[in-house]
């Protein structure tokens, strides 16, 4: 007995060391961005492996990456980029998704293998015709062009579906025989019960915005429409090889999903989990 005990304390400590390390291991990149913030150019780019810490914990970087950017703008940019993403993504993936698991309508089994074909190719195939439709709209450095290819998402359908289809039959039996429609049924029964489900997708259409990058840079050229990730990629540019401001700009990009995941960290681990992805 003692010793299934002893051997099971030491199989929990080597798992946990073995997780420590590897969580080490993943925040390194992230501590040397916001070191580097702080150093000058000379300290960024030097070779000594044993100065790690700056010098002189200055904030120079920072004051010149203010002067230069318009950071409130960008916030505002990014967070309603990602607020109307989510919006969309959930009610038209909640809809899909229902009439795809619940409901017996002719080509549906056609229809939703279209939907996984679509999550086959690679979405750059996509952007030619996107920008079309939105320069033919006029809507060029606007909210809704960088909104409009994440309206309806087809891997969003596909995790609805899924959320729905693990629904006992029983609910919508119930929910007839008391007189509910289609819309009711969905809207009052079924809709409330794939919460989780729809915590996920937020999730994943929150992460997959704020790290898109290609699609901002091409359809919102005018610097009043930019969103952090094509701002940060323009600063790339615009800084060289000025490591310090790079990484000070990163830092400060990076402040808004850190203040979002501190908020809904329960949140974000639950629909995780329960998806069964990974971001």
């Amino acid at each position: 007995m003692k010793n299934n005990i002893r051997k099971k304390r030491l199989s929990a400590i080597g798992i946990h060391t073995v997780l420590i390390l590897i969580s080490i291991t993943m925040l390194v990149p992230f501590l040397w961005m916001i070191l580097t913030s702080f150093k000058t150019n000379a300290e960024a780019i030097g070779v000594n492996p044993f100065v790690v810490f700056p010098a002189v914990w200055r904030l120079d970087a920072f004051e010149s990456v203010f002067r230069s950017m318009d950071f409130l703008m960008l916030y505002k940019n990014t967070l309603l980029f990602i607020l109307f993403r989510i919006l969309c993504a959930v009610v038209t993936a909640s809809l899909s998704g229902y009439a795809f698991a619940r409901l017996n309508f002719k080509g549906c089994n056609l229809a939703f293998g279209m939907v996984i074909v679509q999550m086959m190719i690679p979405s750059q195939i996509f952007i030619s015709p996107q920008y079309q439709m939105i320069t033919k709209m006029g809507m060029n450095n606007t909210i809704f062009a960088l909104v409009f290819p994440g309206m309806v998402t087809a891997f969003g359908t596909f995790l609805m579906r899924q959320a729905y289809k693990s629904l006992p039959n029983d609910l919508e039996e119930a929910a007839r025989i008391d007189g509910c429609n289609i819309g009711q049924t969905f809207l009052y029964i079924m809709a409330p019960l794939t919460k989780a489900g729809m915590v996920a997708l937020g999730i994943f259409t929150a992460v997959f915005a704020y790290k898109d990058l290609m699609w901002p840079m091409i359809i919102n050229t005018d610097k009043s429409a930019l969103v952090l990730s094509s701002a940060l990629a323009k600063a790339q540019g615009q800084y060289g090889a000025k490591y310090p401001e790079m990484m000070a700009a990163a830092l400060i990009a990076c402040i808004p999903m850190i203040i979002i995941y501190l908020l809904f960290q329960k949140q974000f681990i639950e629909g995780i989990a329960t998806s069964g992805g990974k971001l």
